[in-house]
């Protein structure tokens, strides 16, 4: 059975905090939470786990995220010299972005295609981090880590997921993965 690792993580600092997008590496991640399909459930690590998050990641036969190429292991890369872009990785955003050529968000997605909203976002995950509340922190990010799974698994069955435009109307774009 192949080792599928889904992957999010949040981050203690936004991009303006470190002076733009383009150091990203410097946000530092406040919570990583991956769900292995090998192990059959979910591992969440703080900052200080994150060689074990790493090593998770480069046993995966496939790391499954949403926008990890550019940001979640963008993040990760100021913690290692290895390049995370070298695992086998399916950025559903990436493939998306490709199809469409636009983004999507992965709440527009999940709403579509399975009737669930995320629990929060990301700037709130920087609100709380800042409160130290790091439980809540891991439960959001467990809760994305869950949708993206879920997506996945969805568009692989159907080849095929549905989202909403910023129009509101309902959309169906077709995925080979």
């Amino acid at each position: 059975m192949k080792n599928i690792v889904y992957f999010d993580l949040e981050t203690q600092k936004s991009a303006d905090e470190v002076g733009g997008w383009g150091n990203v590496r410097d946000m530092r991640m406040s919570i990583g939470v991956t769900y292995s399909t090998a192990r059959g459930g979910y591992e969440i690590y703080d900052e200080k786990d994150v060689d074990a998050l790493l090593k998770e990641l480069q046993s995966a036969d496939l790391v499954v995220g949403f926008n990890h190429l550019k940001f979640d292991y963008e993040v990760l890369h100021g913690y290692t010299v290895f390049d995370l872009t070298q695992l086998p990785t399916l950025d559903m955003l990436v493939v998306l972005q490709a199809t469409l050529k636009h983004r999507l968000s992965l709440d527009s997605i999940a709403s579509a295609t399975l009737g669930v909203e995320k629990t929060s976002e990301g700037l709130q995950a920087l609100r709380w981090f800042k409160e130290g509340k790091m439980l809540e922190i891991a439960e959001y990010c467990c809760f994305d880590v869950k949708i993206t799974k879920l997506v996945y698994e969805y568009g692989a069955r159907h080849k095929q997921l549905h989202y909403q435009n910023r129009f509101g109307k309902q959309l169906t774009v077709a995925v080979d993965w």
